[in-house]
């Protein structure tokens, strides 16, 4: 079970990256919430919905420069039962403008999944960013 989990966060980081749309509706529950909190902004959201949530990653993808990837790591699953698991994950954001490589950000994601049709999904996603940008 704990593979799963970790797979689950795995394929939520390649399609956010990849703007792969049908493998993120496949990774977060139609229900999904996602909160974010950033020094100085304090909290943002919660954006509430599956297609709330879509919409929000399709504005980010058409803002960003370069190419950006979300690495999350050192996840490790906290809570679990057959239904629910909890997973936070180290997040280190970077982008490759083809001309130089920066890290973005780095912080602390939240997962709370959901067993859901057979799969793992992402039921509320909660990060904590280290730093404003």
């Amino acid at each position: 079970m704990i593979a799963e989990l970790q797979q689950a966060v795995a394929n939520y980081a390649h399609a956010l990256d990849e703007l792969n749309v049908p493998e993120l509706e496949t990774v977060l529950t139609e229900d999904t919430t996602w909160t974010f909190t950033m020094p100085g902004q304090g909290r943002l959201g919660p954006v509430a919905g599956r297609a709330a949530v879509l919409d929000f990653i399709r504005d980010g993808h058409t803002a960003q420069t370069g190419r950006v990837r979300h690495h999350p790591g050192n996840a490790v699953v906290t809570t679990t039962d057959a239904a629910t698991a909890e997973v936070p994950a180290y997040l280190l954001q970077t982008r490759n403008t083809g001309e130089s490589i920066q890290m973005i950000s780095t912080g602390v994601y939240t997962f709370s999944l959901r067993r859901s049709d057979g799969r793992w999904r992402i039921a509320e996603l909660a990060l904590t960013l280290d730093n404003a940008f």
